[in-house]
């Protein structure tokens, strides 16, 4: 079973006469109630819940494997360039980056502060890397070492190339140090290896048992204050839209609050990315820690201390 590169933007479908996934806000567990909720395919078909998708989709072992190597099929046929991961949107990838960089800059300066006087040797996981867009354009600029995990071998022999010494315009103290073509649902990290696990555009490929199973896992590869990054496409909707042709799901803000409930992450910090194409999906970005950190204390401000919630 395989899993990709960067999950495909174009996918901002509009439905008409589809049901109101709206939460009632009276609910105590919002969050709960969006896995009961229903969604839509790329066809326009409706599903009453999560659970029923799930069940045709995967429901047996013959069905998950398809839907794993249908999927990786489908990158394995897109040209290894920004155009490519990007579904023909490659002109996003600099106000990507932008909005990136500022929230990694943010979660840096606040959770590792070591990092800016070179007391911590920063390593860093690219996960769904694509052709290393995003390792080559901001994270080998922040880390020490980018390792980088893609499943689709022409987009990680495209990364490794660009990625290459005599490539950068970096110092040789920054450098993509291991390309492991190997499947999210199947990678285990090294243990405590990761300051920042760094998962975009990828993750909606993993049905929902696997998303737990590999969060779970990973959790063992964050150093002691280490983060997990997800930046993804959010559905508007209050369920999810399945994407039939590139075998993945685009979840609702609501939906991978549950999941990320479900694997025992704390949510440190979410941001919506700004200047986004309007027949896109939404984008956000979620901070996320394996456990809560201790209270910073600041001595010449009474701001209280930007500290994560357990998401309930």
């Amino acid at each position: 079973m395989l899993l990709y590169s960067e999950l495909l933007l174009t996918k901002g479908f509009t439905f008409f006469g589809a049901k109101d996934f709206n939460f009632n806000k009276t609910q105590k567990n919002p969050a709960r109630i969006s896995m009961q909720k229903g969604g839509l395919d790329s066809d326009g078909r409706e599903f009453d819940t999560a659970e029923e998708m799930w069940r045709e989709q995967v429901g047996d072992e013959s069905k998950k494997t398809d839907w794993y190597r249908e999927g990786v099929g489908y990158w394995e046929g897109v040209e290894a360039s920004n155009d490519g991961v990007l579904g023909g949107f490659g002109h996003v990838s600099e106000t990507d980056i932008r909005d990136s960089e500022a929230f990694l800059n943010g979660i840096i300066s606040e959770v590792l502060p070591n990092a800016a006087n070179g007391q911590r040797h920063l390593v860093a996981l690219d996960c769904g890397s694509g052709i290393g867009r995003i390792s080559k354009n901001l994270l080998i600029r922040y880390f020490n070492e980018v390792d980088l995990l893609e499943p689709v071998s022409h987009f990680l022999e495209t990364a490794r190339e660009s990625l290459a010494p005599e490539n950068q315009i970096v110092s040789d103290m920054h450098k993509a140090t291991n390309f492991f073509c190997v499947p999210l649902q199947e990678f285990t990290p090294e243990a405590g290896r990761y300051d920042i696990i760094w998962v975009q555009w990828c993750i909606g490929h993993l049905t929902d048992d696997d998303f737990v199973s590999f969060f779970t896992r990973a959790k063992v590869g964050l150093k002691p204050g280490g983060l997990f990054v997800l930046k993804e496409n959010i559905a508007r909707t209050g369920g999810f839209v399945l994407d039939k042709e590139d075998r993945s799901i685009t979840r609702s803000d609501s939906y991978f609050k549950e999941l990320f409930r479900q694997c025992g992450l704390h949510l440190y910090k979410i941001k919506d990315q700004k200047g986004w194409p309007q027949e896109l999906f939404a984008v956000k970005m979620y901070a996320l820690t394996a456990e809560l950190p201790k209270k910073v204390h600041r001595t010449r401000s009474k701001v209280q201390a930007n500290r994560p919630a357990i998401i309930k």
